[in-house]
């Protein structure tokens, strides 16, 4: 449980400067920050406003509960009495899941901050829950591991700072709103940053019966990606090539960079083939740049977890803004509308035999600099622009000072797509540097039942399998030659 948390003093002071200047009498956001265990401590990087919605109407008013229940005219001191807070939970909800895609590792949706009166914040208590809920309910698809949150309230009427925290799954009530001591102090200067590249290879069959029948499209990637997300969490890591075995703090400066080391696994994927009515497979091959943010007090093996949860969620992103599309185009023949072919098991999505492979590229990752040497990240199609994500950051981030596109880093760089190959070489253990790519082989219905005769046609048309067995037979006839001689 949190107990004390610092806030970033620049990026608060100057939220409540913008505040202040606006005379607007109420305001919802976002908290950007961090949350350590090991600390018990939270930190606050930045304050982000939730835009007004699709209707141009604010994500928060305030309104007068007793002109609204009796429609009768009060006094000024009586509707400050009574007034509560009206926020769209849902609007505030929709922000926070497109925020959490942007952060990097170490930097998390860590709650919400509304601006009120003093009186309009006590009389909105299931307001409040609603809102906290929904936000940490969109957060935990990218972020399962969030189990606190933070409610911060700034008051301008008197002017002060309150904030609170709360375990999720209680119900929130003015006796389970925790405070918090709150101060503000030099947070994003005393970050460490840590780099990881880190490339993966992950496949998974496709087959006409057994669970994966009534599987759609997404779920196989999903499914797919949790498998990997477990294999992951246990890899080993080197932090500037030293093995991670304790738990000291990062005392050099610079940035450090991260290597993961898998154990020697299994190979189960032939085993999996080994089933009946197989379709095909599906491959997601590429390479992922990773950032994470450590505090100067928190243990290296703290940014090798915040490392792993930040390649976990840049895949999860990738995959959910790619599922609707490649649902959609799949195969755009097969008769079924867009509704259906959404729903659709995959062998409905594969009606016939084919040898050409669909291929789609995952969207790449975009850093753009943010605050105090640290990146935000978007992740663009191949046909968007840098424009783009530009007026995204100014819509969702509320930069102030948006950076050039030119200071924009494009470290996944795009390259060629996978190569078409056979269904038996997609079964085999292959690795391929490239870009993230999504690809989908399907087989014939005869690849899987082709008899030995076949099989040994296609060996012995492979020079290097004939050589192996010249060799083989020569050296038992020497052998023999040899033995009859003594």
């Amino acid at each position: 449980m949190v107990k004390a948390v610092v806030g970033e003093e620049t990026r608060l002071t100057s939220a409540e400067d913008r505040l202040s200047r606006s005379a607007i009498p109420s305001e919802v956001g976002l908290v950007i920050g961090k949350l350590s265990s090991a600390l018990d401590r939270g930190f606050v990087f930045d304050l982000i406003p939730t835009p007004n919605n699709d209707t141009g109407e604010p994500a928060c008013s305030v309104m007068d509960a007793k002109d609204n229940r009796k429609k009768s005219s009060s006094s000024k001191s009586q509707s400050s009495d009574t007034s509560s807070l009206s926020i769209d939970s849902d609007w505030v909800a929709e922000h926070a899941r497109q925020v959490s895609r942007m952060l990097l590792g170490g930097m998390k949706v860590v709650g919400i901050y509304v601006w009120a009166s003093d009186s309009s914040f006590k009389n909105s208590t299931m307001m409040l829950y609603q809102a906290i809920k929904g936000v940490s309910d969109a957060v935990r698809h990218l972020d399962p591991s969030l189990d606190e949150v933070l409610l911060i309230h700034i008051c301008y009427s008197p002017r002060r700072w309150n904030c609170r925290s709360c375990l999720l799954g209680s119900s929130i009530t003015s006796s389970n709103l925790r405070p918090c001591d709150f101060k503000l102090g030099r947070v994003l200067s005393s970050l460490k940053r840590f780099r990881c590249i880190y490339s993966f290879n992950l496949r998974s069959p496709i087959c006409f019966g057994g669970e994966s029948a009534a599987q759609t499209f997404t779920d196989i990637l999903r499914q797919q990606l949790a498998n990997h997300a477990k294999d992951l969490r246990r890899a080993n890591a080197l932090v500037d090539g030293d093995m991670v075995q304790n738990d000291e703090p990062c005392n050099t400066d610079g940035e450090h960079e991260v290597e993961l080391l898998f154990p020697f696994m299994k190979d189960t994927l032939v085993e999996a083939f080994s089933g009946k009515d197989i379709a095909g497979v599906l491959c997601v091959a590429g390479s992922i740049c990773s950032y994470a943010y450590l505090n100067a007090k928190e243990p290296i093996s703290q940014a090798v977890a915040d490392i792993k949860a930040d390649i976990i969620r840049s895949l999860q992103s990738r995959l959910d803004i790619i599922c609707d599309e490649a649902e959609e185009n799949l195969y755009p023949n097969n008769g079924l509308d867009k509704e259906e072919a959404a729903n659709a098991p995959i062998p409905k999505l594969i009606p016939s035999p084919s040898t050409k492979p669909f291929r789609l590229p995952l969207p790449r990752r975009v850093f753009v600099p943010w605050l105090s040497g640290t990146f935000l990240c978007d992740y663009l199609q191949p046909s968007e622009s840098l424009e783009v994500l530009k007026e995204r950051c100014i819509e969702l981030i509320s930069m102030e000072n948006t950076p050039e596109t030119s200071t924009f880093s494009e470290v996944e760089t795009e390259a060629h797509l996978l190569i078409s190959k056979s269904f038996w070489d997609a079964v085999s253990p292959a690795t391929s540097d490239v870009a993230p790519n999504f690809i989908v082989e399907r087989s014939g219905e005869g690849t899987r039942h082709e008899d030995d005769d076949q099989r040994t046609d296609k060996a012995s048309s492979n020079p290097a399998i004939v050589v192996a067995v010249l060799v083989l037979v020569l050296s038992v006839v020497l052998g023999l030659v040899f033995y009859g001689w003594e």
